[in-house]
């Protein structure tokens, strides 16, 4: 049952001329939003003993890229190795200056890639996949229109997400109170995206092509887990069953070994969970249920 908006939000509510942030957001995450960018406190980030440091939280975004990783170090390419510190947004150390200064945007995941002479820093999540993609040469098509391909539907993710997360997913989950026209509106562009994918999957074995690649370990991240009815619990609201092929597509690639150790990393709740990876042997123990 919808809750009943609090006197202070009034059905008729109109703009101030000027907005003003001079009260809390409401409902879930409410602490970690606000209107202005840089560190709210002082704290450097830990250096590991691997070529690349990923500061990170085992959400969407961040399992995109301990996918990747894992993915890299399953093809045999041992400059992929990695430690994984853990970035907890619930507490704020997205907001402390040495997470600052390798992302700006104070969100989660950056990288540090410490394997040449000066260290390169990495932020966003489409833009660390096709930094590893290039550096390794893995899970992105040199030839024009399959490379023109796999980037086009990596950047209609990144495009995509946030309708879903924090359009339908904040409104329909965390918002304090329900609001029709939200909802609906979010749940109808993310049934308009299930239905691309839907259409796009129906002729293509991935969405790149007949190619795993950077353009499905974005995507499953996040769509995978609107196929099985896990985001926000809203799996029948959406009639996610409905999307034969995102199904099919989205076992498959569940299936797959480095997948399922990359969505363990940086994990913060939940088990079986690693939240902070430094070597490839703590994810064989935890799979192994040591």
């Amino acid at each position: 049952m919808s809750e009943t908006p609090p006197p202070n939000h009034p059905a008729g509510y109109a703009p101030d001329k000027v907005w003003q942030w001079n009260k809390e957001s409401g409902g879930r995450f409410a602490a970690i939003n606000r209107p202005i960018a840089g560190p709210t406190h002082e704290k450097e980030l830990p250096i590991g003993k691997h070529p690349l440091q990923l500061y990170s939280l085992g959400t969407p975004n961040g399992v995109k890229v301990t996918v990747m990783l894992e993915e890299l170090l399953a093809l045999g390419h041992k400059g992929a190795e990695y430690d994984a510190w853990l970035i907890n947004i619930g507490k704020g150390d997205q907001f402390g200056s040495g997470f600052v200064d390798v992302n700006p945007n104070s969100k989660i995941p950056a990288l540090m890639d410490r394997s040449g002479p000066t260290p390169i820093r990495v932020f966003e999540s489409g833009a660390i996949l096709i930094h590893l993609a290039e550096k390794f040469g893995e899970f992105l098509p040199t030839e024009p229109a399959a490379r023109a391909e796999t980037l086009s539907w990596l950047m209609w993710l990144m495009g995509s997400a946030p309708y879903l997360g924090g359009g339908f997913g904040h409104f329909y989950a965390y918002a304090p109170f329900k609001i029709e026209y939200a909802i609906d509106r979010f749940a109808m562009e993310v049934k308009r995206q299930l239905d691309v994918l839907d259409r796009r999957l129906a002729e293509s074995e991935y969405l790149g092509g007949p190619e795993y690649t950077i353009a499905d370990i974005a995507t499953w991240p996040w769509y995978g887990l609107v196929a099985k009815g896990g985001a926000y619990e809203a799996g029948e609201f959406l009639d996610v069953k409905s999307y034969k092929h995102v199904q099919r597509w989205t076992e498959q690639i569940g299936q797959r070994p480095a997948v399922k150790r990359g969505r363990l990393v940086n994990r913060a709740q939940g088990e079986p969970s690693l939240p902070e990876r430094h070597d490839a042997a703590e994810l064989d123990a935890l799979l192994a249920g040591k």
